[in-house]
């Protein structure tokens, strides 16, 4: 079962219990957080539209003009219903508090289904490590807006529910926590930076090609456009050797 959500551009598809990584952009990038109490609003919103429309949230990032969230929805409607809540709800508060009309959002959220086995994880540290690649940090711990206390070092954000992936890297929370830490240690290719903003942006499917051939198998609908991967057993990963935040 899944959801594909018709519009004149590329559909976003969505399948119960397949993570999704989520961006929603500032129209024109401008800010769509000036101050503390927006960021603590739009997280508010987010915690009760997840547990509304039943919407597991792993990682986030709030950024200055844009939002990147990874979740898993138990329905193929799940995902659009919250961010549609999170989105309208925000919107309303923003203006009133700013004294401003019309749109904050830069069109509709872009969306891409996520291969747990080859992708998960570095989906977590793609989101969490965006204020270091921005600059604004020299580590993920040093920012506010982001689930990176909750995935390394135990603090408590009660929205967030860590995925099996997360919690297979060991047996307690402690030993979790410094795996997830010591994932930080190394920088993420370039090329997986590469495909994320890709699949994401583009509404492909991040993954292996495996992955990307059993969801075309499983619902009939393109996973990715023809010539471009992610498949991390190919000879052009293999090839890449260029690092990065």
């Amino acid at each position: 079962c899944f959801k594909e959500e018709t519009m004149a551009r590329r559909p976003r598809l969505y399948l119960p219990d397949c993570p999704v990584h989520i961006i929603q952009r500032g129209n024109n990038r401008d800010a769509c957080f000036r101050d503390d109490s927006d960021y603590k609003a739009y997280l508010h919103f987010m915690r009760e539209a997840a547990a509304q429309y039943e919407v597991a949230i792993h990682a986030f990032v709030l950024m200055t003009n844009h939002v990147h969230i990874l979740a898993t929805p138990s329905t193929e409607e799940s995902v659009s219903r919250m961010m549609q809540s999170i989105g309208r709800r925000y919107v309303q508060y923003f203006n009133h508090a700013y004294s401003r009309t019309g749109t904050l959002w830069e069109g509709r959220y872009k969306s891409t289904l996520v291969d747990t086995d080859n992708y998960l994880l570095t989906v977590y540290r793609y989101i969490e490590l965006n204020p270091v690649r921005a600059g604004m940090v020299e580590h993920p711990a040093d920012y506010p807006w982001s689930s990176y206390p909750y995935n390394a070092a135990g603090v408590d954000i009660k929205m967030l529910t860590p995925h099996d992936g997360y919690l297979a890297l060991g047996k307690t929370s402690v030993l979790r926590e410094s795996t997830y830490r010591d994932l930080f240690q190394s920088h993420i290719p370039d090329m997986d930076i590469e495909a994320i903003r890709l699949a994401t942006n583009k509404s492909w499917v991040l993954g292996s090609e495996n992955f990307i051939e059993q969801f075309e198998r499983r619902v009939g609908v393109a996973g990715k456009t023809a010539g471009h991967g992610g498949d991390r057993k190919s000879k052009a990963y293999k090839k890449s050797t260029t690092l990065t935040l």
